[in-house]
């Protein structure tokens, strides 16, 4: 390793770490190293090990020459210097294994802004608490926000909700008894259909066929009693005058009771023939045979075949079904009101007719009928309908709404608004439904009572009326 202390003088390096410029001029001079690479060794020596004065560490360089030195990343002292003589240019590098401390990190701008942020906070703080109002001794009262009623007279009810099925009072079927051919009636220009109402003894169909001689028959029975009853009066008339004896009238009265009994018989064919109607009412089913389709006319019927069902409608049967407590309570004519959902707020008036003598095993439920009048003709059977019973109706009351009745420790109590506070009384309960019910004792007409907002309360507690009478 060559070095040239003595040809260094101290204005060729410069202490600061800057490159010097008349190394910079010998170098463009002789050309024997091109500046490129000059620049690029000392960039990358700037990066890796930042340069540092002479008078940093004493002691490792002989303090006449002046030097440049970096802390490596490992913790070492790293110098290097130039030896320049002749012109050329030596590289030489020393190294010390001398730990030294890191230089001290520059102060964070953002710190005297946050501790002068928490200190004017920590100002605002005693400012607002200082500006607070003063101490007092009276404690700050909660008030709670209430709705109130007042007490007043009314009609309560005592009921029993319950639901149930519409089905027809009665129902009357129409069979055939002989064997024919099927040809139903004509209303309006076509045959009866399904939904049609009928009037008592009006025809529904007529079987013919295999009795189409009934007709030819009966006309020939009649003759024969007319006749036979010619021949009695006639009889009867010779009786009288003695010109025949008794023997001969009772033959003729025989003839003629034969004749009658042979029409009569013929008049009953025809008529079994013939499917007559023994109510009003509306045709529920009407000919279809066994699979439930519609038969068209022409079709052969047997004996025992069902060609209509004809229900009354000014009166349905609504079967509901009574549970619990309220099977001791129901009973046969109370009052009935059944209502149903596509009729609104419509009410059917109704009464229990029967009740079932033994409590369903499965259901544990008591059957009861109910006869609802349809005379409207809005209400069909099958419709779901709900019923309520009318165990008990009074009128001109106290009444309060059931929203005021609390449960305390086991007690019933309401809440009876005082000026600005409230007072606890225990009451005594009459009948109610699901609005109102009836106070027996424990406050007054005109009173006013809590409806709500009355969970947190209790005697004496303050409250502001937000709402209500």
């Amino acid at each position: 390793m060559r070095n040239h202390y003595s040809s260094v003088s101290p204005s060729a390096l410069v202490t600061d770490g800057s490159f010097p410029s008349r190394m910079k001029e010998r170098e463009r001079e002789r050309g024997s190293r091109g500046e490129g690479e000059i620049a690029r060794f000392w960039s990358r020596t700037d990066r890796r090990y930042p340069r540092v004065s002479s008078a940093s560490y004493p002691g490792i360089w002989p303090p006449s020459l002046p030097r440049m030195g970096s802390i490596s990343r490992c913790g070492m002292f790293r110098l290097s210097w130039l030896s320049i003589n002749h012109c050329d240019i030596t590289y030489s590098t020393v190294t010390s294994y001398a730990r030294s401390p890191p230089p001290p990190l520059p102060p964070s701008p953002s710190r005297p802004l946050r501790s002068t942020t928490v200190g004017l906070a920590f100002c605002l703080c005693l400012v607002l608490l200082g500006c607070g109002p003063g101490r007092t001794d009276e404690p700050v009262e909660f008030k709670v926000p209430v709705t109130v009623a007042e007490v007043g007279t009314g009609v309560v009810e005592d009921r029993i909700s319950a639901t149930g099925s519409l089905r027809a009072s009665q129902v009357v079927t129409l069979t055939v008894e002989s064997r024919g051919i099927l040809n139903l009636a004509r209303k309006g220009g076509r045959r009866l259909a399904e939904g049609d109402r009928v009037r008592v003894g009006q025809v529904v169909a007529e079987i013919s066929g295999e009795d189409v001689r009934v007709a030819a028959r009966t006309a020939a029975t009649r003759r024969r009693f007319e006749s036979a009853q010619s021949d009695f009066e006639a009889t009867q008339e010779l009786f009288d005058q003695g010109l025949i004896n008794e023997a001969e009238l009772r033959r003729a009265e025989t003839t003629l009771e034969d004749a009658r009994l042979e029409y009569d018989r013929s008049l009953l064919v025809e008529v079994r023939n013939r499917l007559v109607t023994p109510i009003d009412g509306v045709i529920l089913t009407l000919a279809r045979d066994s699979n439930g389709r519609p038969m068209a006319d022409g079709q052969l019927v047997a004996p025992g075949f069902a060609v209509a069902q004809i229900a009354p409608t000014g009166e349905l049967v609504a079967d509901i079904d009574i549970v619990g407590l309220d099977v001791a309570r129901i009973r046969e004519g109370l009052p009935v009101r059944v209502l149903h959902h596509a009729f609104g707020d419509q009410e059917f008036e109704g009464r229990v007719v029967r009740l079932a003598p033994s409590i369903n095993e499965l259901t544990r439920a008591l059957r009861a009928e109910v006869g609802v009048d349809n005379s409207s003709g809005l209400l069909r059977p099958g419709m779901f309908v709900e019923a309520e019973v009318l165990i008990e109706r009074r009128e001109g009351v106290a009444v309060v709404p059931r929203d005021a009745i609390a449960d305390r420790a086991g007690k019933r109590v309401v809440f009876v608004l005082q000026g600005q506070r409230v007072v606890r009384r225990e009451v005594e309960l009459g009948l109610g439904d699901d609005r109102m019910v009836e106070v027996w004792s424990g406050i007054e007409q005109g009173e006013r009572v809590v409806v709500r907002g009355l969970e947190t309360l209790t005697d004496g507690s303050r409250v502001r009326v937000t709402g209500g009478q």
